[in-house]
Protein backbone atom coordinates (compact mmCIF):
# COMPACT_ATOMS: atom_id res chain seq x y z
CA UNK A 1 0.00 0.00 0.00
CA UNK A 2 1.51 3.31 -1.14
CA UNK A 3 0.45 6.92 0.09
CA UNK A 4 1.96 10.44 -1.06
CA UNK A 5 5.75 9.14 -1.69
CA UNK A 6 5.34 6.80 1.81
CA UNK A 7 5.44 3.22 1.51
CA UNK A 8 3.70 1.64 4.32
CA UNK A 9 5.56 -1.94 3.70
CA UNK A 10 8.64 0.38 3.40
CA UNK A 11 7.89 1.94 7.06
CA UNK A 12 6.57 -1.30 8.87
CA UNK A 13 10.28 -2.43 7.56
CA UNK A 14 12.04 0.15 8.68
CA UNK A 15 10.67 -0.01 12.58
CA UNK A 16 10.29 -3.81 12.47
CA UNK A 17 6.32 -4.09 12.70
CA UNK A 18 4.43 -7.12 11.40
CA UNK A 19 1.08 -7.16 13.21
CA UNK A 20 -2.27 -5.68 12.51
CA UNK A 21 -3.02 -2.89 10.07
CA UNK A 22 -6.74 -2.06 11.52
CA UNK A 23 -7.39 1.25 13.27
CA UNK A 24 -7.45 -0.12 16.71
CA UNK A 25 -5.61 1.03 19.81
CA UNK A 26 -3.87 -1.79 20.02
CA UNK A 27 -2.18 -1.14 16.61
CA UNK A 28 -1.90 2.67 17.49
CA UNK A 29 0.34 1.33 20.73
CA UNK A 30 2.31 -1.24 19.04
CA UNK A 31 3.34 1.38 16.08
CA UNK A 32 4.34 3.69 18.49
CA UNK A 33 6.13 1.84 21.01
CA UNK A 34 8.29 0.36 17.71
CA UNK A 35 8.68 3.86 16.16
CA UNK A 36 10.66 5.69 18.98
CA UNK A 37 12.59 1.88 19.95
CA UNK A 38 13.73 2.84 16.00
CA UNK A 39 13.84 5.95 14.29
CA UNK A 40 16.49 8.07 16.36
CA UNK A 41 15.79 11.87 17.49
CA UNK A 42 18.42 14.00 16.20
CA UNK A 43 19.28 17.16 14.66
CA UNK A 44 22.13 17.02 12.14
CA UNK A 45 20.46 18.63 8.99
CA UNK A 46 20.03 21.92 11.27
CA UNK A 47 24.09 21.64 12.19
CA UNK A 48 25.19 20.75 8.76
CA UNK A 49 23.32 23.91 7.75
CA UNK A 50 20.77 21.31 5.27
CA UNK A 51 17.02 22.15 5.28
CA UNK A 52 14.77 20.15 7.15
CA UNK A 53 12.32 19.35 4.85
CA UNK A 54 8.99 18.39 5.51
CA UNK A 55 7.21 17.15 2.18
CA UNK A 56 6.17 13.06 2.52
CA UNK A 57 9.15 12.16 -0.43
CA UNK A 58 11.68 14.02 2.05
CA UNK A 59 10.88 12.41 5.02
CA UNK A 60 10.17 8.50 3.39
CA UNK A 61 13.54 9.32 1.96
CA UNK A 62 15.46 10.65 5.24
CA UNK A 63 13.70 8.62 8.20
CA UNK A 64 12.96 5.23 6.31
CA UNK A 65 15.61 5.11 3.34
CA UNK A 66 18.44 6.95 4.38
CA UNK A 67 17.61 5.31 8.26
CA UNK A 68 18.77 8.74 9.55
CA UNK A 69 16.11 10.51 12.76
CA UNK A 70 14.82 13.87 12.93
CA UNK A 71 13.12 15.71 15.26
CA UNK A 72 9.02 16.34 16.48
CA UNK A 73 8.14 17.73 12.84
CA UNK A 74 9.59 15.19 10.79
CA UNK A 75 8.59 12.60 13.05
CA UNK A 76 4.49 13.14 13.86
CA UNK A 77 3.88 14.41 10.27
CA UNK A 78 5.91 10.98 9.12
CA UNK A 79 3.79 9.27 11.84
CA UNK A 80 0.32 10.61 10.66
CA UNK A 81 0.63 9.85 7.43
CA UNK A 82 1.14 6.35 8.39
CA UNK A 83 -1.51 6.58 11.44
CA UNK A 84 -4.35 8.01 8.55
CA UNK A 85 -3.11 5.90 5.71
CA UNK A 86 -4.26 2.84 8.43
CA UNK A 87 -7.68 3.95 8.59
CA UNK A 88 -7.49 6.46 12.31
CA UNK A 89 -8.85 10.32 11.92
CA UNK A 90 -5.93 12.64 13.16
CA UNK A 91 -5.31 16.37 13.99
CA UNK A 92 -2.22 17.91 14.76
CA UNK A 93 -1.46 20.05 17.30
CA UNK A 94 1.05 22.36 18.64
CA UNK A 95 2.95 23.24 22.10
CA UNK A 96 5.04 25.48 24.13
CA UNK A 97 8.30 23.32 25.66
CA UNK A 98 8.45 23.97 29.08
CA UNK A 99 10.97 21.44 29.65
CA UNK A 100 13.77 22.84 31.87
CA UNK A 101 11.83 25.97 31.72
CA UNK A 102 12.07 28.13 34.60
CA UNK A 103 8.38 28.48 36.34
CA UNK A 104 6.20 31.11 34.46
CA UNK A 105 7.78 30.75 30.93
CA UNK A 106 6.40 32.00 28.32
CA UNK A 107 7.63 29.93 24.94
CA UNK A 108 6.56 29.41 21.26
CA UNK A 109 4.50 27.16 19.80
CA UNK A 110 7.89 25.07 18.86
CA UNK A 111 6.31 21.41 19.00
CA UNK A 112 4.04 19.18 16.92
CA UNK A 113 1.91 16.47 18.41
CA UNK A 114 -0.59 14.40 17.47
CA UNK A 115 -4.37 13.58 18.20
CA UNK A 116 -5.81 10.19 17.18
CA UNK A 117 -9.30 8.67 17.22
CA UNK A 118 -8.86 5.10 18.08
CA UNK A 119 -11.40 2.44 20.00
CA UNK A 120 -14.35 5.07 20.73
CA UNK A 121 -11.58 7.07 22.52
CA UNK A 122 -9.02 10.68 22.01
CA UNK A 123 -5.44 9.82 22.51
CA UNK A 124 -2.46 12.35 22.31
CA UNK A 125 0.52 10.47 20.43
CA UNK A 126 3.89 12.50 20.00
CA UNK A 127 6.57 10.42 18.75
CA UNK A 128 9.10 13.56 18.64
CA UNK A 129 10.01 14.89 22.12
CA UNK A 130 13.40 14.09 21.83
CA UNK A 131 15.26 12.18 25.17
CA UNK A 132 11.90 12.00 27.23
CA UNK A 133 9.66 10.91 24.08
CA UNK A 134 6.18 9.15 25.22
CA UNK A 135 6.40 5.42 23.85
CA UNK A 136 2.99 4.97 24.13
CA UNK A 137 -0.58 7.16 23.49
CA UNK A 138 -2.53 8.49 26.58
CA UNK A 139 -6.10 8.93 26.60
CA UNK A 140 -7.01 12.31 26.37
CA UNK A 141 -8.19 12.49 29.82
CA UNK A 142 -6.49 15.06 32.98
CA UNK A 143 -5.25 14.05 36.06
CA UNK A 144 -4.29 10.44 35.86
CA UNK A 145 -1.71 8.49 35.87
CA UNK A 146 -0.92 6.71 32.81
CA UNK A 147 1.55 3.52 32.52
CA UNK A 148 3.91 3.41 29.74
CA UNK A 149 6.66 0.86 28.53
CA UNK A 150 9.00 3.68 30.94
CA UNK A 151 8.00 6.21 33.12
CA UNK A 152 4.51 6.84 33.67
CA UNK A 153 2.54 10.14 32.37
CA UNK A 154 -0.05 12.86 32.63
CA UNK A 155 -2.26 15.15 31.60
CA UNK A 156 -2.94 18.23 34.00
CA UNK A 157 -5.60 20.79 33.48
CA UNK A 158 -4.47 24.80 33.27
CA UNK A 159 -6.19 27.37 31.62
CA UNK A 160 -8.22 25.84 29.31
CA UNK A 161 -4.90 23.89 28.16
CA UNK A 162 -3.28 20.47 29.01
CA UNK A 163 0.32 20.23 30.37
CA UNK A 164 2.12 17.18 29.73
CA UNK A 165 4.16 15.60 32.64
CA UNK A 166 6.52 12.41 33.28
CA UNK A 167 6.93 11.11 36.37
CA UNK A 168 11.27 11.49 36.49
CA UNK A 169 12.93 10.15 39.55
CA UNK A 170 9.60 9.95 41.60
CA UNK A 171 9.12 13.91 40.65
CA UNK A 172 6.28 14.96 38.45
CA UNK A 173 8.50 17.23 35.38
CA UNK A 174 6.65 19.31 32.87
CA UNK A 175 7.59 18.64 29.61
CA UNK A 176 5.22 21.14 27.20
CA UNK A 177 1.64 23.00 27.60
CA UNK A 178 -0.90 22.50 24.67
CA UNK A 179 -4.35 23.23 23.50
CA UNK A 180 -7.17 21.43 21.04
CA UNK A 181 -6.87 23.84 18.37
CA UNK A 182 -5.88 21.93 14.82
CA UNK A 183 -2.60 23.02 12.97
CA UNK A 184 -1.88 22.92 9.31
CA UNK A 185 1.09 21.74 7.66
CA UNK A 186 1.68 25.96 6.62
CA UNK A 187 1.66 26.17 11.14
CA UNK A 188 4.32 23.91 11.14
CA UNK A 189 6.37 24.95 8.10
CA UNK A 190 6.77 28.36 9.84
CA UNK A 191 7.61 27.05 13.27
CA UNK A 192 9.94 24.58 11.23
CA UNK A 193 11.96 26.51 9.49
CA UNK A 194 12.38 29.25 13.00
CA UNK A 195 13.89 25.94 14.61
CA UNK A 196 16.11 25.00 11.72
CA UNK A 197 17.54 28.17 11.03
CA UNK A 198 17.46 30.97 13.88
CA UNK A 199 20.81 31.85 14.98
CA UNK A 200 19.94 31.07 18.73
CA UNK A 201 17.84 27.73 18.14
CA UNK A 202 19.71 24.50 20.15
CA UNK A 203 19.15 22.75 17.45
CA UNK A 204 21.29 25.14 15.50
CA UNK A 205 23.65 25.42 18.32
CA UNK A 206 23.58 22.07 20.00
CA UNK A 207 23.99 18.66 19.32
CA UNK A 208 21.08 16.38 20.33
CA UNK A 209 20.19 13.07 19.78
CA UNK A 210 18.12 10.11 21.64
CA UNK A 211 16.34 6.72 20.92
CA UNK A 212 14.22 4.56 23.47
CA UNK A 213 14.72 0.79 23.81
CA UNK A 214 13.15 -1.68 26.31
CA UNK A 215 14.30 -0.34 29.64
CA UNK A 216 16.60 2.08 28.71
CA UNK A 217 17.09 5.88 27.08
CA UNK A 218 20.12 6.82 25.81
CA UNK A 219 20.27 10.61 25.04
CA UNK A 220 23.44 12.35 24.31
CA UNK A 221 23.44 16.78 24.01
CA UNK A 222 26.42 18.37 22.57
CA UNK A 223 29.16 15.61 24.32
CA UNK A 224 27.91 14.30 26.96
CA UNK A 225 25.77 10.55 26.53
CA UNK A 226 23.61 9.12 29.10
CA UNK A 227 22.01 6.24 29.48
CA UNK A 228 19.07 6.37 31.57
CA UNK A 229 17.70 3.15 32.90
CA UNK A 230 13.42 2.70 34.33
CA UNK A 231 13.39 2.82 37.57
CA UNK A 232 17.20 2.54 38.25
CA UNK A 233 20.56 5.28 38.45
CA UNK A 234 21.32 6.82 35.14
CA UNK A 235 25.24 6.34 33.88
CA UNK A 236 26.47 9.20 32.00
CA UNK A 237 29.94 9.92 30.22
CA UNK A 238 31.90 12.42 28.40
CA UNK A 239 33.31 11.65 24.91
CA UNK A 240 36.21 13.31 23.88
CA UNK A 241 36.70 13.43 19.85
CA UNK A 242 34.70 13.00 17.07
CA UNK A 243 35.21 10.02 16.22
CA UNK A 244 33.73 8.75 19.82
CA UNK A 245 30.50 10.83 18.57
CA UNK A 246 30.34 8.59 15.56
CA UNK A 247 30.55 5.78 17.91
CA UNK A 248 27.61 6.97 19.75
CA UNK A 249 25.47 8.54 17.21
CA UNK A 250 25.86 5.37 15.32
CA UNK A 251 25.32 2.93 18.03
CA UNK A 252 23.52 3.98 20.85
CA UNK A 253 21.34 6.13 19.16
CA UNK A 254 21.28 4.27 15.80
CA UNK A 255 21.78 7.17 13.22
CA UNK A 256 23.16 6.24 10.02
CA UNK A 257 25.13 9.03 10.10
CA UNK A 258 24.80 11.15 6.41
CA UNK A 259 27.78 11.11 3.96
CA UNK A 260 28.51 14.24 4.82
CA UNK A 261 32.39 15.67 4.24
CA UNK A 262 31.79 18.14 6.93
CA UNK A 263 30.57 15.93 9.67
CA UNK A 264 33.48 15.60 11.58
CA UNK A 265 34.29 19.66 11.99
CA UNK A 266 31.14 20.11 13.02
CA UNK A 267 31.13 17.17 15.68
CA UNK A 268 34.42 18.36 16.96
CA UNK A 269 32.98 21.93 18.22
CA UNK A 270 31.33 19.88 20.79
CA UNK A 271 34.18 18.38 22.18
CA UNK A 272 36.56 21.17 22.00
CA UNK A 273 36.78 22.84 25.31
Amino acid sequence: MVMADISLEDYFGRIGYDGPRTATLETLQALHRHHTETIPFENLSPLLKRPVLLDPASLARKLIHERRGGYCFEQNLLFRHVLEALGFAVTGLSARVLWNAPEGAITPRSHMLLRVEADGQSWVADVGFGGQVLTAPLRLEPEIEQTTPHEPFRLMPRNGDFVMQSKVRDQWMTLYRFDLQPQELPDYEVSNWHVSTHPESIFVNGLLASRVVPGKRFALMNNELAVHHTGADSEKRTLKTAAELRHALGHEIGITLPDAPELDAVLQRFTTP
